[in-house]
């Protein structure tokens, strides 16, 4: 649904409103039994107004559990008719989540049990509640699992409907809720995107509810939210661990743990000290290994003789240090920026300052090696040596981005310095240099953290200030990779910076949407605080919160941007009621709950690889463990796996021509040793899938605990079962463009082979589900046709005539506009047909 999808961004970018990726944020949290019984939040959904509901209600809504309070009432849903009540109870108190829903005062009619890990770190998960009123059914859907049970219910439902403490229920967890809908055939939706007052509306802009002592989440997009603070007498370090959720602060004596998510803090005292004597507390963290290194890179006057271990690592399981490394380096390099490969094991740090020097020099530490060794052999733009820089890597094009500092071209400290505001590219496949842009500053100096958060190749984000000022405040910045605009995105975050040790760093979890800003500041260069703050991702402008007001939106506008995201976002679910709705009894009796109950796209699945769209790896315990593909391992294991499909697998010599094609014969089998042992080692991860060498020939051995989208779509393929397996199909195209972020030449023939299969059954499949009605279905495969062939009209013909048949004339006159503009780039003339002709 690319195009459809491009479509609306138009829409958001001519009107000018609030941008596409603030659509996620909103949701209201509910203040728990950790507050006073009188600030416990409250949500009447109805307020006094009365609704009612036949054949079906449901009740639908993404929730959010914290750590805070662990047990209490979620919902309670009363009837006007009766004086039956159902509630949802949740207790995290045993080593298990449990979730009861009961009716009121008598008994429970489903008990649901999920492991701790299930949940508790996902930051929104689906649950839905339905009442089949015709069938006396309920059904209750946490994270995709279903349950259900047989109970006496009314014809029509006038509810209410309670969220968190009511009446004389007082126990309630800690919590949050966002997208909540409400309905039967007529449905009712709250995105729950208030950011002040205790009024709630809907979609529409109308009032409906009313909510007590609400926290609404928006404002954490904008306001950095001050989570913990720390003190240590000696020198020490800080880092954060995004598999654990861990913030680390450590000396050589301890280590504090601060958990994001539960907001616990334990204390670790060590068996043994650090083995290496801190002076700047410099660290890096391997999360799939889990373990955290020290290190020092110089040890200056009065410590010039020190011969003590300069690198030490400490296992985050045992809490035990290993002495790695005694070397050291040519000087302190203060504020060098740094980032870690965990898919080479490598740990590279760029410029810093020292003995009066800047450094433009790059180092990698090995973690294999357990040695430092100086990169060389760069091309390109010169990057003048410099200190407090930013340094970000982005493994999609294998490339490391500098940003900013301040320095010199000679790098002798007595000739004076300059800030930079400029970016640099450093290609780690090719070691070129490219200079991007370099922007004119006309505000305070300032320099940027030594952490960047790059998620792909539009943009980054990264902490800036005015390091020259004792008081002064750090600022989120984004900015452009293309040219360097930028804006300021949240508040301010204080810092006190007299002293050169005193540093910041941001990071990003994208698992809880979080950014992440620790500061720690030096009183003498010895004793430091460490502060931790959050921000929700993606961050907003003050005049993007300031949107949120419910007394300065445009309703109408929200209305339409809402109809707009619902589109784009929903079609795959919507085409589903489509199809159920055009095959229901003539005697109407199907209820809502039943038409959207079939099990929903699934992009999370453990032991997964996913090629269409962004090429997707999970592990065995669902973990995104994509970054540990590097640009080659993902090229050989595309080549074995297209092998493996098309001719049983592919002969290692013609491996190595495909790969290596211009080293000689003793270095190509040596690459290739490597590249394939570190290819079994990744895949090692996952269950169910293995490389396998036989007669000569490798390819990949794949089981049914394994998943991966190609293979399951030129299953359905080949075994003509189109017809019975249309909705799995869509939901694999639906990702996207089959690898659609690698342009590298290898992957060519791969994708034309694909798409030579796929375009005739979807062209096929499209026509027979326009001819039987299924309009949704006919979209849902025009956009997957729009991602092999853009410029194809006759896709475009069948979704502008689907749209038309589900009164969607707007969305129909865009979708053509879209391809008349994408025909003219491409062709270089206008499209020759008309917009009527193709109705």
């Amino acid at each position: 649904m690319l195009s459809l999808i491009k479509s609306y961004c138009y829409i958001f970018l001519v009107f000018g409103f609030m941008p596409l990726q603030a659509a996620s944020l909103g949701g209201l949290k509910f203040h728990g039994s950790e507050q006073p019984i009188n600030q416990r939040t409250s949500y009447n959904v109805f307020g006094d107004q009365i609704v009612e509901f036949s054949d079906s209600l449901t009740i639908e809504f993404d929730l959010s559990l914290y750590a805070t309070t662990r047990i209490g009432y979620i919902i309670r849903i009363k009837n006007a008719e009766s004086n039956r009540i159902y509630n949802l109870f949740y207790d995290a108190q045993g080593s298990n989540l449990v979730f009861k829903f009961n009716e009121e005062g008598k008994y429970s009619l489903i008990v649901a049990t999920f492991r701790e890990k299930e949940l508790l770190n996902l930051p929104w998960f689906k649950m839905k509640i339905a009442f089949d009123l015709k069938r006396d059914s309920i059904y209750l859907t946490i994270h995709n699992q279903k349950f259900s049970a047989a109970n006496a219910l009314p014809d029509t439902y006038r509810p209410t409907i309670l969220f968190g403490k009511s009446d004389h229920i007082i126990d309630v967890p800690s919590f949050a809720i966002k997208n909540l809908s409400i309905g039967g055939k007529e449905r009712y939706f709250f995105p729950l995107k208030e950011s002040t007052g205790d009024i709630v509306h809907d979609a529409n802009g109308t009032a409906f509810g009313h909510v007590s002592n609400p926290e609404w989440l928006v404002n954490d997009a904008y306001h950095w939210r001050y989570k913990a603070s720390f003190k240590s007498e000696s020198v020490a370090g800080a880092n954060y661990n995004p598999e654990k959720k861990e913030i680390y602060y450590f000396n050589r004596d301890s280590l504090h743990i601060y958990n994001v998510r539960s907001g616990e803090t334990t204390v670790q005292v060590f068996g043994e000290k650090c083995p290496v004597e801190l002076i700047l507390g410099t660290n890096f963290i391997d999360t799939r290994d889990n373990k955290l290194y020290s290190y020092e890179t110089y040890y200056a006057p009065p410590r010039d003789n020190y011969t003590g271990p300069t690198v030490a690592s400490l296992d985050l399981d045992t809490h035990q240090w290993t002495a790695e490394n005694t070397s050291q380096l040519i000087s302190p390099l203060h504020h060098h920026g740094s980032y870690f490969n965990p898919s080479t094991d490598q740990y590279t740090i760029f410029g810093g300052f020292g003995k009066m020097h800047y450094s433009n020099t790059f180092y990698a530490y090995d973690l294999n090696k357990n040695k430092w060794d100086t990169l060389a052999g760069f091309t390109g733009d010169f990057l003048s040596p410099r200190y407090f820089s930013s340094v970000g890597y982005l493994r999609k094009n294998n490339s490391i981005y500098i940003f900013g500092g301040m320095g010199n071209e000679s790098g002798e400290q007595t000739v004076g310095r300059k800030y930079y505001y400029d970016l640099y590219k450093v290609d780690l496949n090719t070691k070129r240099v490219a200079k991007l842009w370099e922007i004119p500053w006309e505000h305070d100096n300032m320099v940027p953290v030594r952490g960047m958060v790059v998620l792909d190749d539009s943009c980054f984000y990264t902490l800036c200030y005015p390091e020259h000022f004792s008081e002064s405040f750090l600022k989120l910045y984004q900015f452009s990779l293309k040219d360097g605009s930028y804006k300021i995105l949240g508040d301010s975050i204080p810092i006190y910076s007299d002293k050169i040790t005193t540093n910041a760093n941001v990071y990003y979890d994208s698992a809880l949407n979080n950014l992440y800003a620790v500061v720690q500041e030096f009183d003498d260069d010895i004793s430091s605080d460490l502060k931790v703050y959050s921000l929700s991702f993606p961050p907003i402008t003050a005049d993007e919160l300031a949107s949120y007001s419910r007394e300065k939106r445009n309703y109408a506008w929200a209305v339409a941007i809402f109809a707009s995201l619902l589109a784009a976002g929903t079609a795959y679910i919507l085409y589903k009621k489509q199809q159920s709705k055009l095959t229901e009894n003539d005697d109407d009796t199907q209820s809502l709950y039943i038409e959207t109950e079939k099990p929903e796209p699934t992009t999370a699945r453990p032991n997964a690889i996913y090629l269409f769209g962004e090429f997707t790896v999970r592990d065995r315990s669902n973990r995104d463990i994509t970054y540990m593909f590097s640009a080659q391992l993902k090229q050989i294991f595309c080549l074995i796996l297209q092998y493996t499909t098309t001719e049983d697998g592919i002969a290692s010599q013609r491996l190595s021509n495909i790969l290596w094609p211009d080293k000689p014969a003793d270095k190509v089998k040596n690459s290739r040793g490597v590249t394939i042992n570190h290819l079994r080692k990744v895949l090692s991860e996952l269950d169910g899938i293995e490389l396998v060498y036989e007669k000569g020939f490798f390819k990949i051995a794949q089981t049914e605990s394994f998943y991966c989208d190609y293979t399951r779509c030129i299953q359905i393929i080949t075994a003509n079962e189109v017809e019975t397996r249309r909705d799995e199909l869509i939901e694999i195209v639906s990702r996207g463009k089959f690898l659609q972020l690698s342009d590298h030449p290898l992957y060519d023939s791969f994708k034309e082979e694909v798409e030579k299969k796929l375009e005739p059954v979807l062209l096929w499949e499209m026509e027979k589900s326009f001819d039987a009605e299924l309009y949704l279905t006919t979209i849902a495969f025009a956009e997957a046709i729009a991602n092999i062939d853009p410029l194809n009209d006759v896709s475009l013909a069948f979704q502008i005539k689907a749209m038309q048949r589900l009164k969607m004339n707007d969305e129909a006159r865009i979708r053509y506009q879209t391809f008349v503009i994408d025909y003219k780039k491409a062709m270089g003339n206008d499209y020759p047909h008309a917009y009527k002709s193709l109705t």
